[in-house]
Parts: structure tokens; C-alpha cells; sequence
């Protein structure tokens, strides 16, 4: 993850509206993108997160220069934060993915996949996760690398995995990711300045990182009993 100096325009109105596809695992099978994954909706999970019980000791900027005044907040099997999406393309070269189309462009990430390279940002759903600081310790509160993120936005639904961490700044997920959820994936332009919810399942780890089914698989079952413990 970047350290973003560039604030990220609101003006994607129509693309935030629009009909995205996303390879729905590794092998790179297109699907649109839907209402939600899984069975529970987002407005059943939104009910369950609408209070903060403060985790972080302090709070965390969106960008480099806006106030810190994101908390990192805790439920029954999950923590949680309400932020914005900056787009992350980090990890393998890709048509979309690279130092052509992304000036803060990093060729690895801290999760690999299964055969040991670097994730691949604009066909896998990945969270970032703030680097463990004085702040707050991500590991330390169940967090793993591979652990299931639901990402919602606009009354959409995305399973992700935490696939990287960075500085102290919060609020960031993958190309595909923010393409999956009607959000400009444009790595130097797109993101939304608010309204992305991240609830990250505590001791959960999808196998292999790069499936993205299995992260659906296992989002879903995660979230109902999300629903059912809060």
C-alpha cells in the first residue's frame, strides 16, 4: 500500500453504477457483478455494525492529508472500520496492474499465493490491512493474512482476503475489488472518498489465498454466523 498524496475524486457518479466484471477465481472465469455474494445481504450485515467498540488506541487517516478519524472497531468474531476505497494494484504485472498505469505501483505483496508469487491485484479480491503499529496490532487481534473480508458498498456485497498491509493509513482494497463493487478501479484516479464498510473475520484463513470462491465459500458461512452472534 501507498502512501496517497492525490485526493480521490467523488465525480464517479455513473461508474458507480455501473455493471462491473470480475474473474470470480484464479482461473479468470468473468462473472458480473451482482447485488451480493452469498446469502446474507448488506443491509443485514450494515444492521450489525451501525456502534464502535474503539480496538485501536487512537485513530487512522484515510489519506495522507486528511485528519486520523477512523477507529478500528470490534464485534463477536470480527473487527470492523468504516472508511473510504483507495485502489490498490500492488503485486503481479499486469495489463492493468503496473508502473504504466499506476504511479505507486509496488511489484509485490505481503500474502502470496500458494506458488509463492506475489497476489494479483486486478483479478483477486484483497483487503489492506494497516501494518501493525502502536495504533493497532492486526495479528494480534485475530487478523491473518488470507483472513475473509466483507467488503460492502452501495448495498453490494464482496468477499475479499486481507492480502496486504501498509503504513498507517486505512482503507484501501484491490483493482478487483473496487471493480466487483461498481467502484472505479483506476488506480490513480478511481476509489470513493466514503461509504465502504470492511468487517474482517477474526482466525479465518481462506486456502489457497488466490481462490476466490473458496473466500465466498467461507465468507458466507462466516457472515451468518456473524449475523447470529451480534
Amino acid at each position: 500500500m501507498r502512501s496517497r498524496t492525490l485526493t480521490l475524486t467523488a465525480a464517479a457518479g455513473a461508474a458507480l453504477l455501473a455493471t462491473a466484471a470480475l474473474p470470480s477465481s484464479a482461473a479468470g472465469a468473468a462473472r458480473p457483478a451482482s447485488t451480493r455474494e452469498g446469502s446474507v445481504s448488506a443491509a443485514d450485515l450494515l444492521a450489525k455494525v451501525t456502534s464502535c467498540s474503539q480496538l485501536s488506541n487512537g485513530k487512522y487517516r484515510t489519506d495522507d492529508e486528511t485528519s486520523a478519524s477512523v477507529p478500528v472497531c470490534g464485534k463477536n468474531g470480527a473487527v470492523f472500520w468504516k472508511a473510504d476505497m483507495d485502489v490498490d494494484c500492488d503485486g503481479q504485472r499486469t495489463s492493468k496492474c503496473s508502473e504504466n498505469t499506476d504511479p505507486w505501483y509496488q511489484d509485490d505483496t505481503a500474502f502470496h499465493q500458494s506458488n509463492g508469487k506475489p497476489l494479483k491485484a486486478d483479478s483477486l479480491p484483497y483487503v489492506v490491512v494497516p501494518s501493525s503499529s502502536s495504533i493497532w496490532n492486526y495479528s494480534g487481534a485475530g487478523i491473518k493474512g488470507g483472513g475473509v473480508v466483507a467488503v460492502i458498498y452501495n448495498n453490494k456485497v464482496e468477499y475479499a482476503v486481507v492480502g496486504d498491509t501498509g503504513p498507517k493509513i486505512i482503507g484501501e482494497a484491490s483493482y478487483a475489488t473496487a471493480q466487483a463493487l461498481g467502484i472505479d478501479p483506476d488506480p490513480e484516479t478511481g476509489g470513493t472518498d466514503s461509504g465502504v464498510t470492511y468487517i474482517l473475520f477474526k482466525n479465518s484463513q481462506v486456502s489457497p489465498i488466490e481462490s476466490h470462491s473458496a473466500a465466498v465459500s467461507l465468507g458466507d458461512q462466516l457472515a451468518k454466523q456473524f449475523i447470529r452472534n451480534n
